[in-house]
């Protein structure tokens, strides 16, 4: 097995996720095993759908309730995502002590730092401690400097425009 290493999709244009996940299925064609975790995200997108056909394969795991945008949340319910967050980074580090995939998506980690949820050095900590073999890639608005100096890919999307603005709402089988 070749050396794995860590990919970042960033940035405040659509198809982060979407990369990822196109990452993964190609990862998948190839014989490999993929696990994804969802960070700040409903579990009800199109591509979770699609995912759920090439289990075993290809896993999806969410820990969180579903709830609103997380500037909408009281503390006691930011309280309850932040115990949600933890569950999942746990569950992250047992995949990876485990070795029970050659990739791991976390995706929307990034957002879990930028909105103070876990510190950019247990990001950094988790990162440093996977398993040589192992693929990370990694999905979120904003990169943190800490983090851009120890990945080795960095792809960022950026917004040029979008039909939100412009009224049109999110649709079916496109935004979700």
């Amino acid at each position: 097995m070749e050396k794995g290493l860590i990919q970042v999709y960033c940035g405040d244009g659509k198809g982060k996720t979407t990369a990822a996940i196109g990452q993964g299925i190609r990862a998948v064609g190839q014989g490999m095993k993929v696990i994804m975790i969802q960070f700040l995200k409903s579990p009800s997108s199109g591509e979770i759908n699609v995912i759920k056909k090439l289990e075993p394969d290809f896993k999806v795991f969410n820990f969180e309730r579903t709830r609103g945008f997380f500037w909408e949340l009281n503390e006691e319910e930011k309280n309850e995502l932040k115990n949600d967050i933890t569950n999942g980074i746990n569950f992250a580090k047992k995949v990876l002590d485990t070795q029970e995939c050659d990739m791991l998506i976390l995706d929307e980690l990034l957002g879990v730092v930028e909105n103070n949820l876990i510190t950019e050095d247990e990001l950094c900590s988790l990162l440093d401690n996977k398993p040589i073999e192992t693929e990370i890639i990694l999905t979120g608005r904003k990169l943190p400097k800490k983090i851009e100096e120890i990945v080795h890919y960095v792809s960022w999307i950026e917004e040029k425009k979008h039909p939100i603005y412009s009224g049109i709402k999110a649709r079916k089988g496109i935004e979700f």
